[in-house]
């Protein structure tokens, strides 16, 4: 495994593919490769595109790569999948969507399965968003499949977070998860052409100042992802704000709190892990006391708790 290490190292891309699949996998090497590809890491801009199904999330990313790709920087995508219930395997629609743009040598695009989780995020995305900034991407680009908790998460994984929206969401604006607003750095109001486009971005002005007041507001930007129309303009605005944070110094302070986010992120994954185990060994006289109301169910989440508690070594001083 040391051999693929050192082609990974020296650039080549199936070490690449060959390493995010242990690493997705959490085998061994693959953990092991996280932390030694880890001092490499934090020269890439990390940019989360959410947004609700059928807001043209691929067909934008796939519009902002060609555009980074004129201006000379390297693109990685990671595209997480809902995962069939059924198989648990992808459906791979967003590889297939970019297919064009695959054959440059410099972008690299990768599909994640959520594995059946809730939301779509997958387990290992974040430690893959390491590997490809340890591979030297300048842009890598996190596209998720918008179902509900994923448009606050993503936020706190990425650099920049861009929220797309389309004309036609029933309540619009109003209808989107709370806290969904409140992480977007830049609006893309994709399908710019259709009728309503001009509604959802008055909305979205209305709901910014509702939301922070006299603050600095988010910009609002429209396109027409299938044509490429304004595409350069979200590119520009993603860039910018990377500069500002830069010039601000907040980009250490973002830097820090993603990155606290993503070990309690994986902190959860990992007790939620060690919980079901537990509960698979749960004694046959507790889940009878359970059903026959002997037992509630809070006093066994706290007796739960106590069991991970005594399975961890002693914290010493």
């Amino acid at each position: 495994m040391t051999d693929l290490l050192e082609r990974f190292r020296a650039g080549e891309r199936r070490a690449l593919a060959r390493l995010l699949s242990h690493v997705e996998n959490r085998t061994p090497f693959g953990i092991q490769a996280e932390r030694e590809l880890y001092p490499l890491t934090g020269r890439a801009h990390l940019i989360g595109i959410t947004g609700p199904p059928g807001a043209g999330k691929s067909t934008l990313v796939a519009g902002l790569i060609r555009e980074a790709r004129r201006q000379s920087l390297t693109v990685a995508v990671l595209a997480v999948d809902p995962t069939s219930p059924v198989s648990g395997g992808a459906v791979m629609g967003d590889r297939i969507r970019m297919l064009d743009v695959q054959s440059d040598e410099g972008v690299f695009i990768r599909s994640v399965t959520g594995r059946g989780r809730g939301g779509g995020l997958a387990p290992a995305l974040c430690a893959m968003a390491h590997v490809l900034d340890a591979f030297g991407f300048d842009l890598v680009l996190l596209e998720t499949v918008g179902a509900g908790q994923d448009d606050v998460d993503v936020a706190r994984l990425a650099d920049t977070t861009v929220l797309v929206l389309v004309p036609g969401l029933g309540d619009g604006v109003q209808s989107l998860k709370a806290g969904t607003l409140e992480v977007a750095d830049i609006f893309v109001v994709n399908k710019a052409d259709l009728p309503g486009a001009n509604q959802v971005v008055r909305d979205l002005q209305v709901m910014q100042r509702l939301m922070v007041g006299a603050a600095e507001q988010a910009p609002i930007l429209s396109t027409v992802a299938t044509t490429g129309e304004g595409i350069d303009q979200v590119l520009r605005a993603i860039l910018e704000h990377r500069r500002q944070l830069e010039s601000h110094g907040q980009l250490t302070e973002r830097t820090q709190r993603r990155l606290l986010a993503e070990a309690r992120y994986l902190a959860l994954e990992a007790l939620a892990d060690q919980l079901d185990e537990v509960l698979e060994t749960l004694p046959a006289e507790d889940r009878a006391s359970l059903e026959t109301r002997q037992l509630d169910p809070r006093t066994l989440a706290m007796r739960l708790i106590e069991r991970l508690r005594l399975s961890f070594p002693a914290s010493r001083s």
